[in-house]
Order: structure tokens, then sequence, then C-alpha cells
């Protein structure tokens, strides 16, 4: 690897407080920032009274200024990429430069910080152990209904983004497709008008009808679904983890795993099944 690094380095989503001292320190040690959008992020480097010299880097540039990048990196400057908001490469310009730095032979350094689809997450109430990443949902009626069809399988939760314009027809084809299936919709994270909103999509959908409308940023987690059409009785599948030897928090989130059932649910059979049984197997 070469001396010189490129930084991708997460910044914040909203509240100008949520960014890393390490940060700080690489944005104000760097030779170059590439941004997403230099009005933007002017905003944080003087809340943060840095200096460093500014170069545009967004989606329609990202291929011409690739190479501009590179050529920086060979005379030795080292160089930090951020977005408009989060992480760079996710949902967001700087997949390009990064590929291209790492078959360039640089050394390529996250700076890790603050992240929508972590803090929806956290909020959700939803099983996050594992969970899926879908980007920004779809704009056609068409590829909505494909969208949601995949959702619907799909056993991890889910986690989409979504426009303010464009929110409450994604939702309409989700009450249509998913039912009754649980979400929580996050928006404005971690700025003024913080909004988490959890039920379903018809829940949501009726709370937002008695808004003149829907403004700001927005995350929808999805809660996974069993991902088959063959059910297993609750408490079946209890008495098949049992017999493996597993027990309590274990064996329910072993069957949230396996089966898609909730947690809760198997938790409550166990109990039952525990109180029933002669010597059932204890929670370690």
């Amino acid at each position: 690897m070469k001396n010189c690094v490129l930084y991708v380095v997460s910044t914040p989503i909203g509240n100008l407080e949520d960014i890393t001292f390490r940060a700080l320190d690489v944005l104000r040690k760097v030779d170059l920032i590439a941004c997403e959008d230099t009005r933007k992020s002017r905003i944080l480097l003087e809340r943060w009274e840095i200096s460093t010299k500014l170069m545009s880097l967004h989606r329609f540039s990202e291929s011409r200024k690739t190479q501009v990048i590179l050529e920086r990196l060979e005379r030795g400057e080292n160089v930090a990429i951020i977005s408009d908001a989060g992480t760079p490469a996710i949902s967001d310009p700087g997949s390009r430069l990064v590929r291209a730095a790492l078959e360039a032979g640089f050394t390529v350094t996250p700076i890790p910080g603050a992240s929508s689809i972590a803090a929806a997450l956290s909020v959700s109430g939803m099983e996050c152990s594992s969970f899926v990443y879908l980007g920004f949902a779809p704009r056609t009626d068409g590829q909505r209904r494909a969208f949601f069809d995949k959702i619907k399988q799909e056993e991890r939760t889910s986690l989409f983004f979504e426009t303010a314009k464009r929110v409450q027809a994604t939702l309409q084809v989700a009450e249509e497709i998913l039912g009754d299936r649980r979400l929580a919709l996050s928006r404005e994270l971690t700025k003024l008008h913080e909004e988490i909103i959890p039920g379903t999509a018809a829940s949501i959908l009726a709370e937002f009808e008695t808004r003149p409308s829907v403004k700001g940023e927005i995350v929808v987690v999805v809660e996974g679904g069993p991902g088959s059409d063959t059910q297993i009785d609750v408490r079946e599948a209890v008495r098949l983890l049992i017999a493996e030897g597993l027990s309590g928090k274990r064996l329910a989130a072993e069957a949230h795993r396996r089966y898609g059932l909730r947690k809760s649910d198997a938790y409550e059979a166990f109990l039952v099944i525990k109180d029933t049984n002669a010597d059932p197997k204890q929670e370690s």
C-alpha cells in the first residue's frame, strides 16, 4: 500500500454535534475534502472551524473527479470524502472513488459515525440482530409492488429510505401487500422535528392524513416475516429446540431466526412447557 490515505468520513445525519473527535481531526489534517455539496459541507466545517479546501464530488461528477483525486493521492496528499449526511458510498456518491483508490493501491480508511440506518433500527422495536438494507424504494407502482412482494417473503427485518413526496404512495402499496405487518417510520432523525411513528402501513397513512403535508428525510423499518408458506406451531417449534438443548432467551432468539416466530411467543411457550414438563433444561 502507498503511504497516502483516502479517508471515508461519516458526517452528522442532522444534528451537527453528532460527529466524532476523530472525524474532526481527520478533516482538519487532510489536504483536500471531496464532498457531495460544497454549500452544505461548508456549514459543517464552519461550525467546527475547519478551513480545509473543498472539492465537489457528486453522482454526476464522480467519474470525472475520481481521476483528479487519484492524482492528488499519487502526489502524496491525503484526501477525505464526505457526503451531505451519513457515510459516503451508502446511497451516496463515493463507491466509484473507493474502488478506484483500492485498485490503485492506496490505503482507504473508514472513519465511522452517525448512521440513519442504525438510528432507525435502534428505535424501531424490531429484531435487529439480522436485517437487510434496500436503499430507496422504487418510484413506479409496478416496481413498488415487486419491491414489497420481496419484503413480504423476507425473514429478516427490512429497512429502506423514502422521500416525503412519495412516502404516502409507497405506504399505500405496502398496506395492500404487507397487510398488518409491523412498521416503524422515522422522520428527520436527530433534527428539531424528529419523529418516530410505529404501527402498520394503514395506521401510519391515517396519521399522515391528519396533516397538511409530510416533510423531511424518511427511513422505514419493516418487521421480518416467516419467509415461507409452511407454518410451524409455536409449541412444536419450542419442543424441537428444547430437544436440541436450547432454553430461555437463546431458544426464543433461535425460534425467531429459524422459524420466523416472535421471540415473545416462543419465550411464553417455553415457560408453559417448562412448567408442565418433568425437568426441561433451565436457561443458562
